[in-house]
């Protein structure tokens, strides 16, 4: 498979604080891969810096061969990347199928834009019912789902997912990597960061492990599985 991102000796500093030391991460086109750890760990820190929310200190990020580490966060998009941050971020004064065609504002594609709006009503049936309905107004498991029908709308060939499953009910939780399976069967490649791990090893084809900025364990999703230390800290309580 060709690769779709790449990652090298990746170090991300705020202030004097360093948030990753010099990770190297690679991803191949349709697969999906997830970043786990404790909070503070850096995983949000990766994806923002693969979105050019942060800028590294040091280290390359490729994506699909193109050094991409100093770009704009919206040429990045426009490359085919699609960051959905934590904590969902929808524009809760705003309708559903506003926010929907906020995300596919870098397009020019009229009539792809509305068949795909018609595809997120169709992954998500619950967007279509509450289509003129404002997003502040949606429950927080709708409100995840918009975020990431949002993100999908500028039609990434690369999906970045931090913790989709944050503050869900537990069959919310289901429906979202369900529908996360379902992307994936489509070809869409995921970076997932996911404190809930045992539901991420169940999507993915890897992981890697990170501490204190530092990938301190990494494979695929069955040998982390059955791997004691990440049994016995991520795995363990199932959270």
């Amino acid at each position: 498979m060709p690769e779709m991102l790449a990652l090298q000796d990746l170090s991300v500093n705020y202030g004097p604080v360093a948030a990753l030391k010099g990770i190297d991460l690679s991803l191949q086109e349709g697969e999906a891969v997830a970043l786990l750890g404790a909070n503070g760990a850096g995983k949000s820190t990766t994806l923002r810096t693969v979105s050019g929310i942060v800028r590294p200190r040091q280290g390359s990020v490729r994506y699909r061969g193109k050094d991409i580490g100093r770009l704009d966060p919206g040429v990045i998009v426009g490359l085919g990347v699609a960051h959905c941050p934590e904590g969902r971020r929808v524009f809760a004064g705003m309708t559903v199928l506003e926010n929907l065609k906020l995300g596919a504002s870098r397009r020019g594609d009229e009539a792809g834009v509305r068949q795909d709006i018609g595809r997120m009503e169709e992954l998500f049936p619950v967007l279509g019912e509450r289509r003129q309905q404002r997003a502040g107004t949606l429950s927080g498991g709708e409100q995840q789902m918009l975020a990431i029908a949002r993100a999908l709308m500028s039609s990434p060939r690369l999906l970045l997912l931090d913790e989709p499953s944050l503050g869900l009910a537990p069959l919310l939780v289901e429906t979202i990597f369900e529908t996360l399976a379902e992307l994936k069967r489509a070809g869409v490649t995921l970076l997932l960061v996911e404190q809930n791990a045992r539901v991420a090893l169940e999507l993915v084809d890897r992981a890697l492990v990170l501490r204190t900025g530092n990938v301190v364990a990494s494979g695929s999703s069955a040998e982390l599985k059955r791997d004691p230390q990440v049994v016995e800290a991520y795995l363990g309580g199932g959270r």
